[in-house]
């Protein structure tokens, strides 16, 4: 076996080299008496991170039989990718076949063949790969162009257009393109025009950096319309008839806008805009009036009409659309949909939207065909619509999986190293492992794999399992509630909503009472650990940073900074939204008249914020009735957000 064979050499070859310590050695786990396999397995994962193919053969020795021997495998040829031989990634592939692992080194080693023009190989191995990726997709047109298949260069297209860096497959076909005459000096604009819309400045310059050198924007003028926007268009170049001039001034434009969206538009208004084209003018109010409706701008509405026909895309509508909700534009908000994509259209949100739009306008049938579309799908917009239908929430008696399907579950191999990776707190790999098992799972496998993972007390894969159901489902599953008795007595403490509390919990952690997001975050409620501190001083609770992850002090925490924000904001759509982005925010987000909630949370600028809070409504509503009383409408729930006054006071100290 290829695999025992490697690690007979590399054993043979460490203790040849164990005398001489390397100059750096990695922080190892600490050894646990009760564990040893386990502990062998976390120190081969750090070897692996660090590099080290010796230790990592001395730690994987003896778990050949182990649940993760595989990774063990994948590690070791990973640290080879560049030497791997077609006969060794073949002997893994076949033996893991259909497995995460296998797909991750068949993409792995796609990219290296890719890199090498290995094409032969390179097109025979691609087919199977089961995730996609954008690199891959890039070789694969290179593969193509390499045989000289001309329909390579329209499809690319979709390459040309990411607002981001691109990967080193796709950069270098960018370049055969553009060495082919197939991507000219537009191209090069409308990719960087992306890329400045986007804030990958880096990135754009490295597209313009391809320009021929009478076609290249003067690099200190670039600087300065990055840098001092302002500086640049208080004394513009008097000579706009060359395009990297223009071009200059209309990013200067659109740079001050992301700060000062007004003082982008009087400049815009002014005699330096009307020495600009009509489209570089049109699309230069398209990007003004777009930051100003992610401030709630009053003029973003006139500023859009201002870009004329300039050409929108999906985002600039949504936002178009999201200005014509807080003004009442309904004729303006069915505007701002119908030329979205298709993908973008049949959005939930602008199914929705749009039907509210026709019953506006008095057309009822119209309306009602709209809202049958989303009617019934366990979400916040299905639930809305449900709603304007006259249909009450019904949840369908829960689906119980049984043994056999259990046993399935507990057999499948993906699944057993998901929930061992899990269990070793490796909860990346275990999440990416566990989702590559379920990809293809219908309703009666996915509850039996939810099932599963609620008893090995894995919450979030339990509720996003069953999350996915599309016929079939469990209520209780999807709305998990783990450690309720601590919720509910810390609610009723605090004289909040028990199911509230709860939605706000599923959408922080999915119940991981260990959580610790990127930003710090941690916990069953993801405190901030100032926001935490902060609490505690207020209860006087003695506040440790180990703490925050127990349990009990967790939740004390979280529900208390709940019910300080609350009783400030004075309504639960307004404390959600600070919830995650804080107080401030949330009350600028209100408006000068009274708002609907479902429009203010509908037009949260933030994707994050506005994402949570639609969720944590719609949880709240499932946790409500859940609990068997009777429940409130969402748009009940949801009400009308007060309108701001300068009289507002509010307390400045919450964090």
């Amino acid at each position: 076996m290829i695999f025992r064979y490697f690690l007979t050499i590399a054993l043979a070859l460490a203790a040849t080299v164990e005398a001489a310590p390397p100059k750096s050695r990695a922080v190892e786990p600490a050894p646990s008496k009760s564990r040893p396999a386990e502990d062998a397995f976390l120190r081969a994962y750090e070897a692996y991170r660090a590099g080290d193919p010796l230790k990592l053969a001395r730690y994987s020795a003896g778990l050949e039989d182990h649940v993760l021997a595989p990774y063990l495998e994948y590690w070791a040829l990973r640290l080879r990718l560049n030497e791997l031989s077609t006969s060794e990634a073949r002997d893994f592939l076949a033996r893991r076949a259909g497995s995460y692992l296998a797909d991750r080194l068949r993409s792995d080693w796609l990219k290296a063949l890719g890199r090498r023009a290995e094409w032969q190989t390179f097109d025979l191995e691609l087919a199977p790969l089961v995730q996609d990726d954008l690199e891959i997709r890039c070789y694969a047109w290179l593969s193509r162009l390499a045989r000289s298949d001309d329909s390579v260069h329209e499809e690319a297209k979709a390459m040309w257009v990411e607002p981001k860096e691109l990967p080193e497959g796709c950069t270098t076909l960018a370049e055969k393109l553009i060495n082919d005459g197939r991507l000219r000096v537009r191209d090069m604009w409308h990719r960087a025009r992306i890329l400045f819309d986007n804030g990958q400045l880096s990135a754009a310059q490295r597209v313009l950096d391809y320009l021929p050198a009478d076609e290249a924007p003067d690099s200190r003028m670039l600087s300065q319309a990055a840098s001092s926007p302002e500086k640049l268009l208080a004394a513009p170049p008097q000579d706009l008839a060359r395009r990297q001039v223009r071009e200059m001034v209309v990013f200067a434009i659109v740079r001050l806008a992301r700060n000062d969206p007004r003082a982008a538009a009087e400049i815009l208004g002014g005699t330096l805009g009307e020495r600009l084209p009509e489209p570089d003018r049109a699309y230069a109010w398209v990007r003004v009036a777009y930051e100003a409706a992610r401030r709630h701008m009053p003029d973003a509405g006139k500023w859009f009409k201002r870009g004329g026909r300039s050409e929108l895309n999906d985002e600039q509508l949504a936002w178009k659309a999201r200005v014509a909700m807080r003004n009442g534009d309904w004729e303006m908000l069915r505007d701002a949909i119908d030329p979205m994509s298709v993908t973008a259209r049949q959005d939930s949100a602008w199914s929705y939207w749009y039907g509210r739009a026709l019953a506006a306008e008095g057309n009822a049938e119209g309306a009602r065909a709209y809202f049958l579309r989303i009617s019934g799908q366990p979400h916040f917009y299905g639930l809305l619509a449900a709603e304007e239908l006259g249909e009450a929430v019904v949840m369908p008696p829960p689906f119980a999986p049984t043994e056999d399907e259990l046993a399935q579950a507990r057999a499948h191999a993906g699944l057993q190293r998901a929930l061992a990776l899990y269990a070793l707190g490796l909860r990346t790999e275990g999440m990416r492992e566990w989702l590559f098992a379920i990809r293809t799972m219908d309703d009666r496998p996915l509850l039996a794999a939810a099932e599963l993972a609620r008893r090995a007390e894995v919450y979030d894969r339990a509720i996003n399992t069953a999350d996915r159901t599309t016929h079939v489902h469990n209520f209780q599953m999807r709305f998990l509630a783990p450690f309720r008795d601590v919720f509910r007595e810390h609610a009723r403490t605090f004289g909040l909503e028990e199911a509230w509390v709860l939605g706000i919990t599923r959408q922080e952690s999915r119940f991981i009472a260990d959580a610790k997001s990127s930003a710090g975050a941690r916990g069953l409620m993801q405190l901030m650990p100032a926001t935490a501190r902060w609490v505690a001083g207020k209860i006087g609770m003695q506040y440790s940073q180990e703490r925050v992850i127990e349990i009990d002090t967790n939740i004390t925490l979280g529900t208390r900074y709940l019910k300080y924000v609350l009783d400030d904001l004075g309504h639960p759509v307004l404390a959600s939204a600070a919830y995650n982005a804080g107080p401030g925010r949330a009350r600028r987000w209100r408006d000068v008249k009274p708002l609907e909630g479902a429009i203010y949370a509908e037009t949260i600028p933030f994707n994050e914020t506005r994402d949570y809070v639609k969720k944590v409504m719609a949880n709240t509503l499932y946790y409500a009735a859940l609990s068997g009383g009777k429940p409130l409408t969402l748009k009940q729930r949801l009400g009308t957000i007060p309108a701001k006054a300068p009289s507002d006071k509010f307390n400045e100290a919450l964090p």
